[in-house]
């Protein structure tokens, strides 16, 4: 019964085997490998555009190093006061950007134009004592596990261009918001105005593979340099990128993100009828934040083995936790965390 998080599930099958297959002889180090020669194209095929891609190993890496290019160090980037960038990187964005996060509220974790607009006015352009806007970052799935709509995010890419600024995509999640909407990776991205995306394939089964995709590539002419100077130019890259084209190859990506979504949904279903356990976000993608009735409830759930995370300091008695479903969640361990859900 481990929902602690998607991290926790191993890697896919078919991953394992693409990285045995990648450890057959020899190949050029540092992305020189025929593997990585073929994800510009693989990737540019997926969102229907030339792209310019680049692997990396972190999440962190991929969202700080994106940041970093699209903003300059007197820059400062909007996002919502929840996301990872703000909350879970330990400053990196800021560290290699140089740059200036600027943590907004939201509803459902999500940002809108007119919270932007409303912290505008501390940040003058041409102010030379104020951070000048840059860029615009938001987490597609977001860290409450809900989903931008295209319409939303459209409207802050109109708000962005309005207001000379990039926006960038957090896409640690990607695959499940677009499992959950059902409509093509285009669609949601640079279609929607999106200029980078960090995507992600850890979360989702694969082995420390994530990429930065530019969808204009005149962008991405310094993030070599930058990855390079950041110590993310990975060696062997062919193992990273054999991961990335794996997961592309029949669609695997988005079969095992449906099946992450759709635990998540028969985990919620679950919850709601039972009583004094509420459910604080809409569940689209693998997500679910619920209130437990209490501290000895969320003990008992501990005690029985089951792994979760305490979403925020319990203030009310009423423990808010957050249980993560994966591409590897069985039913069997949904039907054992229910059970022990019914029991006082």
């Amino acid at each position: 019964m481990n929902f602690r998080s998607d991290n926790t599930a191993g890697a896919a099958p078919e991953i394992i085997a693409a990285i045995t297959r990648a450890n057959d002889g020899a190949a050029t180090s540092y992305g020189g490998d025929a593997i990585t020669a073929r994800l510009t194209e693989k990737v540019s095929a997926l969102f229907e555009k030339d792209v310019a891609v680049f692997p990396v190993a972190t999440g962190t890496a991929a969202n700080a190093l994106s940041l970093a290019t699209l903003t300059p160090p007197y820059g400062a980037i909007f996002c919502h006061e929840n996301a990872h960038i703000n909350v879970d990187e330990c400053g990196a964005p800021e560290f290699f950007a140089g740059a200036k996060l600027v943590p907004l509220r939201g509803d459902a974790a999500k940002l809108s134009p007119a919270a932007i607009q409303a912290r505008l006015g501390y940040h003058i352009r041409g102010d030379v004592h104020h951070t000048q806007p840059a860029a615009i970052s938001i987490t597609q799935a977001t860290e409450l596990g809900t989903v931008y709509t295209r319409a939303e995010v459209e409207a802050l890419s109109r708000f962005a261009k309005a207001n000379a600024m990039a926006l960038h995509m957090d896409g640690a999640r990607f695959a499940n918001a677009i499992a959950s909407l059902g409509c093509k990776p285009a669609d949601i991205t640079w279609k929607a105005g999106v200029e980078a995306l960090s995507l992600g394939f850890t979360k989702n089964g694969a082995v420390a593979a994530e990429a930065v995709v530019f969808f204009d590539s005149a962008r991405a002419s310094d993030f070599a340099f930058r990855r390079k100077r950041a110590g993310h130019l990975i060696s062997k890259m062919r193992f990273a990128s054999a991961q990335i084209e794996a997961m592309l190859e029949g669609n695997l990506w988005l079969k095992l993100a449906a099946h992450a979504n759709a635990a998540a949904q028969r985990l919620a279903g679950g919850l709601k009828p039972l009583p004094g356990f509420t459910i604080v976000a809409p569940v689209e993608a693998n997500e679910v934040f619920v209130k437990l009735p209490s501290e000895s409830a969320m003990k008992a759930l501990e005690s029985a083995g089951a792994k979760f995370y305490l979403w925020e300091p319990v203030t009310d008695g009423r423990p808010l936790i957050r249980l993560v479903c994966s591409f590897a969640t069985t039913g069997a361990e949904i039907e054992a965390f229910l059970k022990h859900c019914h029991q006082p």
